[in-house]
């Protein structure tokens, strides 16, 4: 609920603190005067998008702070708690606008974003006219908005969920038959080379091993000669025999050496180790050397194989083998294309299956939600005096989308025989504020915790009809918060709370003031809405008469 609104150099309001109160407030004054400011001054704090150059000429800046009431439960507490922001009863929002456009909001004393604001403003305020910002009017909200009414926002999430998983699988088939079809175009390709190499069958690291061993058989020849005089030199006949009669010598005298030979002959007898393990590797590396001429013209024939499959495909030789495996792979896919697209074709068929059940309970539920509004509407329509009016909410086939496949379009008749039509095009001014009155009712029926502003919604009735308007708005606010800009004396009337907005001039600058009115200034407010500028005895018993029978059906 809407407790305060304070504002500060806005437009021609210099000052002005309003404090509203539960029930129907009404604001009253002659055109120009500055009721329309007021609703963008509230819009401004609330984040809605409006006119640029709210502040009033000269001001450093414009500021509107607002007060809002609530309760446990209120759905703006989520909002705050999501957004990190402090939770109360009282939540204040508070917004400034220089006059180069920058805006800057808090909300109790923290900094916020406008996305912020407009989020707690769709919790917390309701604004609705003739010319309804809302989109009553347009058709392509229709559909939101029945399923708003109609509560039917799971179904509505399970006809997106089906949605998305039909467009998933349309596309793993799609594509599935371009990847298809791309293949189909390369399989002799595929299957000569997956056949060029499986004949060939690289492995990783095979080229290196060749090259090294064709090295070693070019090379083998010249170091036979040198390996030759190596074993001559560590044999019998070299350093092992060498070493054999040094160990045998001292062998022989190192018991009279008083064990000063011991560690010499330790020594000696590690080298004659360390000879024997340099004696046996170089005899494993002779046998290396020994090969069948055949063997090197087999080793080249294959490095060179390796070498121009590789060339051939662009990689290195030790990525053929690498190659050779996604090729099979693609080569598989393609022999199994059929089948997967078979599989692709089924799952698509099961996920059209699901979205389109999924759509059929949706649009039943809006059959059965669009009865359920058309009932309430005239229901809320006889007390406007429109009970030979016929509401019709429309539910149609429409191409399937995340939304299902219903077209929703609100539709009156004015009068028994009369074709239907859309409520723009059919209902007079005078009709289509008691239509769009009453659809708002219908709409926002569960929205207690909202605060309604109407702007003129009785714009273009009078008389009874204006005084059946104004009753329903007034039993609207019964346990909530109505706030009514109005022209109309029976609807200002039936208010609880009453204001004046008034525009003067002051030292050559012209303000707006708000003021409340008492029981005096109330029934000269409303004589003037009877009579015009000039007040008469007669205009005042008119707004007497209007003021006492509030309460009378």
């Amino acid at each position: 609920m809407l407790r305060h609104l304070d504002i500060r150099d806005m437009l021609i309001i210099d000052r002005l603190e309003l404090a509203f109160q539960p029930g129907l407030n009404v604001l009253t004054g002659e055109t120009g005067a500055g009721k329309s400011i007021l609703l963008d001054s509230l819009g401004f704090v609330l984040g809605w998008r409006g006119r640029a150059d709210l502040v009033r000429a000269g001001a450093a800046q414009g500021e509107v702070v607002a007060e809002f009431e609530i309760g446990d439960g209120h759905p703006a507490r989520t909002i705050l708690e999501d957004a990190g922001l402090p939770v109360a009863d009282e939540l204040i929002l508070r917004r400034i606008n220089t006059p180069e456009g920058r805006k800057t909001a808090w909300v109790n004393d923290r900094r916020v974003s406008g996305d912020v604001l407009r989020a707690l403003s769709d919790v917390l305020v309701e604004l609705h006219g003739q010319q309804d910002d809302r989109g009553l009017l347009d058709p392509k909200n229709h559909r939101a908005m029945l399923d708003q009414f109609g509560d039917l926002a799971t179904l509505r999430d399970q006809v997106k969920t089906a949605w998305r998983g039909r467009a998933a699988a349309a596309k793993a088939l799609a594509d599935a038959e371009v990847r298809l079809a791309a293949m189909r175009d390369e399989e002799d390709f595929l299957r000569h080379a997956v056949a060029e190499l499986q004949k060939l069958a690289p492995e990783p690291g095979e080229e290196a091993e060749l090259d090294a061993r064709r090295r070693l058989m070019q090379s083998a020849e010249k170091m036979r000669e040198d390996i030759a005089q190596a074993v001559t030199a560590l044999g019998l006949n070299g350093a092992e025999g060498a070493m054999s009669d040094a160990q045998r010598w001292l062998d022989g005298v190192v018991e009279h050496a008083d064990g000063r030979l011991e560690l010499p002959l330790a020594a000696l007898e590690r080298a004659l180790v360390e000879l024997g393990e340099a004696q046996a590797g170089v005899a494993s590396f002779v046998e290396r050397l020994e090969f069948d001429p055949a063997e090197l013209e087999m080793a080249e024939e294959r490095l060179f194989a390796l070498r121009g499959l590789a060339r051939k495909h662009g990689v290195l030789a030790d990525d053929l083998a690498g190659l050779a495996d996604d090729l099979t792979a693609r080569l598989e896919a393609l022999d199994g294309g059929e089948a997967e697209i078979a599989g692709l074709i089924a799952a698509r068929d099961t996920a059209e299956a699901a979205y389109q059940a999924a759509a059929a309970r949706l649009t039943t539920a809006r059959q059965g939600a669009a009865r359920d509004l058309d009932a309430a509407m005239a229901t809320e329509l006889a007390p406007l005096k429109m009970e030979r009016a016929v509401f019709e909410t429309k539910v149609e086939g429409a191409a399937p989308g995340p939304d299902g496949s219903d077209a929703v379009t609100f539709t009156v008749a004015t009068n028994p025989g009369a074709p239907a039509g859309a409520l723009n095009k059919i209902a007079s001014g005078g009709e289509l504020s008691r239509f769009l009155l009453a659809l708002k009712v219908c709409l926002t029926a569960d929205a207690e915790d909202l605060t309604m502003i109407f702007d003129e919604i009785d714009r273009g009735v009078g008389g009874a009809t204006a005084d059946a308007v104004g009753r329903r708005l007034k039993a609207l606010a019964e346990g909530g918060q109505v706030l009514v800009v109005t022209h109309s004396p029976q609807v200002a009337a039936l208010g609880a709370h009453h204001w004046q907005v008034a525009k003067s001039v002051e030292a050559d600058v012209t303000l707006s003031r708000v003021i409340p009115l008492d029981e005096d200034a109330r029934i000269d407010e409303v004589a003037r809405m009877v009579s015009g500028d000039r007040i008469t005895d007669a205009a005042r018993d008119a707004a007497r008469a209007l003021l006492n029978g509030v309460g009378e059906t």
